[in-house]
């Protein structure tokens, strides 16, 4: 039987899936809400439906404007990841409670908030993210946050 270590290896195999249809052109994120061993949603970083994603507009705003990574995250035409799993559970009336966010890398702290407020008990990241407050956030509500070794 597969330890929780294994389960969390299979599962970042779908969230860096996922990550490759992100229409980002600067970071290709993804991200799969799991409970009981079960994928519930899955979501990736990009425009919400109906407005051009960066790669059809063929420029990333960010760095046209030279926003750092970390910074004004909200000038940006893409969702991120967490928010568009969560989104996609609130679509199809999916419950998130008690669940694990397996994400390619460390929620902002905009996502961090949402994603508290949506019951994830943990969140699972690979890569880092320059955002120290979001941890702070992380540790304070008790949601388990752990960057994943293989």
């Amino acid at each position: 039987m597969a330890n929780e270590k294994e389960w969390d290896k299979r599962f970042f195999g779908v969230a860096d899936q996922v990550a490759s249809w992100s229409s980002c052109l600067r970071r290709k994120v993804g991200a799969v809400i799991v409970k009981d061993k079960r994928i519930l949603t899955t979501g990736y970083n990009g425009a919400p439906a109906g407005v051009s994603t960066c790669m059809e507009r063929g420029v990333c705003i960010r760095q046209e404007n030279n926003i750092p990574s970390g910074k004004n995250q909200e000038f940006c035409y893409a969702a991120h990841a967490e928010q568009n799993a969560l989104a996609q559970a609130a679509r199809l009336g999916v419950s998130v409670k008690g669940a694990t966010l397996y994400c390619t890398h460390q929620p902002c702290t905009i996502c961090t908030r949402i994603i508290i407020n949506a019951g994830i008990d943990r969140v699972v990241f690979e890569n880092g993210y320059p955002d120290e407050f979001a941890l702070k956030f992380f540790e304070e509500s008790g949601v388990r946050i752990e960057k994943f070794e293989e």
